[in-house]
């Protein structure tokens, strides 16, 4: 896969293509009129410039140049944004985002068994194929926003709104939250994984998995450890404890490139400075630190959720 992107000047997807569009227009329209009226602002300071009629300079320049190009735009606008991708929950694939403060639950269902395949943090999606994401938001106001596939769309509490994701190239689109948040609004990224259809069909069948069984006596420690740390009370990880809901799904949690919501890279050393002190890492997160917890635990603890893929 290529490099993560977020620009809104590199569209990977039909509807970002159209948004570029826009912008494009909109800003060499008002590099035009500035332009237009700085030079009619010299030729008026200039001394030896005879002043025109002010009626014709307010029927001219006040109400015919903008009703003209204001309905020029508008008549553009409206024709190109009909040709963006229809928001409509009957997809082929739908996908289920909840923003929380400050992470993204993604849902998926099974296709083999219809059971929910949670994770958090990645949205996985075939190229080439239009898929429906749900929205909603546990707790404040949020807003999802990829701007290499698609404009945002704000996610309210109590309310279900919907966005429609296509990619049209493999890669990894990095989106933000782009309704403040609280603290760690800044913090709250997600990446977008646009895969072949193969690929995809390969990684949700995986995702549909238990948690793979620990192999040695680090990786069995690191499991007791989860246990013994309650880290059960807030984290599922399928196979070994699923009745928690407060944080995220750990089941596969070493398949993901990153921790903390974009924050960090996946690596044994950066799960046990995590766990060991989160607050130091994202200040404000809801998740305490391992206090009293000794070194060689965290790492067991580090090195079994990494083996997580």
């Amino acid at each position: 896969m290529n490099g993560t992107l977020q620009s809104v000047l590199h569209p990977a997807g039909a509807d970002a293509a159209v948004i570029r569009q826009f912008a494009w227009v909109l800003f060499g329209a008002a590099t035009v009129i500035f332009v237009a009226v700085m030079a009619l602002m010299a030729l008026s300071l200039r001394n030896n410039a005879r002043p025109l009629r002010p009626g014709l300079w307010i029927a001219g320049a006040g109400v015919a140049f903008p009703v003209l190009v204001l309905s020029a735009l508008l008549t553009w606008s409206t024709w190109r944004s009909a040709q963006l991708v229809p928001q409509s929950s009957q997809a082929a694939l739908s996908i289920s985002v909840t923003a929380r403060m400050w992470w993204w639950e993604v849902r998926y269902r099974d296709p083999s068994g219809g059971r929910e395949i949670v994770t958090a943090n990645e949205i996985h999606v075939p190229v080439g194929q239009a898929v429906y994401v749900g929205l909603n938001a546990a707790d404040v106001i949020h807003s999802l926003w990829v701007p290499s596939l698609s404009g945002k769309r704000d996610m309210i509490p109590g309310r279900v709104t919907g966005l429609t994701l296509r990619a049209d190239r493999p890669g990894v689109y990095r989106g933000q939250c782009a309704e403040f948040c609280g603290a760690q609004h800044a913090n709250m990224a997600l990446h977008v994984v646009a895969l072949t259809p193969e690929a995809f069909r390969d990684w949700l069948r995986r995702q549909a998995l238990p948690a793979r069984e620990p192999q040695g006596a680090l990786l069995e420690r690191g499991r007791a450890a989860f246990l013994e740390q309650r880290c059960q009370t807030c984290h599922t990880i399928r196979g070994v404890a699923e009745t928690a809901r407060l944080g995220p799904d750990l089941t596969h949690v070493g398949s993901r490139a990153h921790i903390g919501a974009g924050l960090l890279r996946t690596h044994q050393s950066t799960l046990a400075g995590w766990i060991a002190d989160p607050q130091a890492v994202k200040p404000g997160v809801f998740m305490p630190a391992a206090a009293g917890t000794d070194g060689d635990t965290l790492r067991a603890l580090a090195a079994y959720l990494e083996h997580l893929q």
